[in-house]
Formats: structure tokens, C-alpha cells, sequence
């Protein structure tokens, strides 16, 4: 029986994989512009990961193969609707010896909706050293499934991403706020083993975008954490507001990768988080900063 159970989770992770790959093949409607379809959302707009991943994909298709993605900076201007498409212009902006630079624009219902600017870079050699990985964080094999954490919560929220696809695997290391009734304020970091949930094609963009789609999902949450907060709770509104990420290794995207976030501060009803990717074995891969809105209930009740 648990065998069964665990092929049709893998064939479900399969799937929900499957369509994510297809959701980050735009369509080329012109030599520059791209057109990307919508997932639907619990809260009817369109993810941040998914817009920031397509406009990747936009952008490295105007580049040649051999240079990779090595930054990004983005800023979310306007909620997308996960019922539309989106059209992303691709401006060619400079192609140098080493280095490639494009700007993407995406525009639903003739409004701008998300600008990404990104670098593209030639391979090569130069000095390395890296952070190292957090001490004493255990082997995702050896933490609760996300669906093992869900069906220990009894909330809305809960059932929702129960019954939703997941292209994403989560397992937390630490219990996430909305596991605990009365989560205390902590510092600290936020870690989570990620890695998609089935097998990618062998395309490296495709794995940059799929992990930068993935990079949106729980870094905000490093800040509630340190005001024992829970979203839906008493948090009632909360949004991106701009994602930077800096590729510094090869990976992929299929196989755990270990998020480490923390948010060094907070103000203006906006919080800053900072995050790590490193693999199993303790590489760094990717560097992420985000900022995001954070609107609180008035816990006086006024």
C-alpha cells in the first residue's frame, strides 16, 4: 500500500512538474517579444516566481547558449492576472566579448506588470570562495513531507495546497509559522530543502528559471518569523516588491537544494530577506535578495 501511495505521488510531482515546464515555454510571437501563459492562483494573481521565471526565459532566448545567466534584478509593479496571458518584450541591450545585457518588460491588459533586467556571461576562470552551508541542518530525507506537515494543519490554507499541484517538493527544517498555533518571535534562519518535483529536461536555462521560480516561494518568511507572525493570520496583505538573485555555480534544479533565509530588517511596512542556495554538499549556488510589502492586523484590535 505505501508503495502504491508513493508512486502516485511521484507520478503527481511528475505532472505538476511537467506543466511547470510548459508553463516556461513562451511562445515566440515576434523576433523580441515572447507571450507566456497564467497558472491559476488561490488568490487570483499571477505568482511572482512564475512571472520572474518566464521573463528569464524571454531573455535568454535572445542570448546565445554559451553565455549564462549570472544576475538578475527585478521589480514587481502591478498584480498579474492569473487568468490572462502575459506579453514580455525583450530589449536587446548590449552584447559585449564577455558579457550580454537584456531588459524585459511584461505587459497584461496594456499595462506594465513586472521589468527584469538580467546579465549573461561567457564562462570563465577566476578566484572562488563561498559562505559556508548552516552548520547541523539535517538531510531532507530525514525531514516530514510537506504533505505530512499539511495534514497535521487544520486550516483552510492547508487543504488548499493539499489539493493543488506542487512542481515545487518543500521540506522544512524548521517548523514553518503556519504549523505552530502560537509561533514565537524568532531570529535566526529560515532553511528549507527544495528541488522540483520530478525529473527536468537537460536545458541549464530551464533550471535557472525553475530554481528562480522557486526563490520566491517562503523567503518572505524569514521576516514574519521574526515577529512570530503567520500569513493569514495576522498578516492580511503581502506582496513583492523586488527580487535579485546572483547565479554564482552551475546546478540542477531536480536535485535538493537547501534555501537559507534571513531578513536583517524591517520597516515602512516593508520587509528586507536575504537568501542561500547550496546543494547537499554544501556549495553555493545562488544568492537571492528580496524586498516585500507586509501588512499587519492591529493585534489591539483597533
Amino acid at each position: 500500500m505505501t508503495s502504491e501511495v508513493d508512486a502516485d505521488r511521484q507520478r503527481a510531482g511528475q505532472g505538476a512538474v511537467d506543466g511547470l515546464v510548459r508553463l516556461l515555454d513562451l511562445e515566440r510571437i515576434e523576433e523580441n517579444i515572447f507571450r507566456g501563459a497564467s497558472s491559476r492562483t488561490r488568490w487570483q494573481r499571477a505568482f511572482g516566481g512564475q512571472v520572474a521565471g518566464q521573463a528569464l526565459v524571454a531573455a535568454g532566448r535572445t542570448v546565445e547558449p554559451a553565455r549564462a545567466v549570472h544576475s538578475l534584478h527585478s521589480y514587481f509593479i502591478r498584480a498579474g492576472d492569473s487568468d490572462a496571458p502575459i506579453v514580455y518584450e525583450v530589449d536587446r541591450v548590449r552584447d559585449g566579448r564577455s558579457f550580454s545585457t537584456r531588459r524585459v518588460t511584461a505587459v497584461q491588459h496594456g499595462r506594465t506588470i513586472f521589468a527584469l533586467s538580467a546579465s549573461f556571461q561567457l564562462a570563465q576562470p577566476g578566484i572562488e570562495h563561498q559562505p559556508a552551508m548552516p552548520a547541523g541542518t539535517p538531510a531532507p530525507e530525514e525531514l516530514p513531507t510537506i504533505d505530512e506537515r499539511l495534514a497535521r494543519t487544520d486550516s483552510e490554507t492547508a487543504e488548499y495546497f493539499l489539493a493543488s499541484p506542487r512542481p515545487i517538493e518543500l521540506r522544512y527544517v524548521d517548523p514553518p509559522q503556519w504549523q505552530v498555533p502560537t509561533p514565537p518571535a524568532r531570529g535566526g534562519l529560515s532553511r528549507v530543502w527544495m528541488r522540483a518535483n520530478g525529473r527536468l529536461p537537460d536545458d541549464p536555462l530551464l533550471h535557472v528559471c525553475v530554481l528562480t521560480y522557486a526563490s520566491d516561494m517562503t523567503l518572505l518568511d524569514s521576516v514574519l518569523a521574526r515577529h512570530g507572525l503567520v500569513a493569514g493570520r495576522e498578516v492580511t496583505a503581502m506582496a513583492s516588491l523586488d527580487h535579485a538573485m546572483w547565479f554564482q555555480r552551475t546546478f540542477r534544479a531536480d536535485e535538493w537544494f537547501l534555501y537559507a533565509a534571513e531578513s536583517p530588517t524591517a520597516a515602512g511596512g516593508r520587509g528586507l530577506a536575504s537568501g542561500r542556495f547550496f546543494d547537499r554538499d554544501g556549495t553555493h549556488l545562488v544568492s537571492v535578495v528580496q524586498e516585500g510589502m507586509i501588512r499587519v492586523r492591529d493585534r489591539a484590535g483597533a
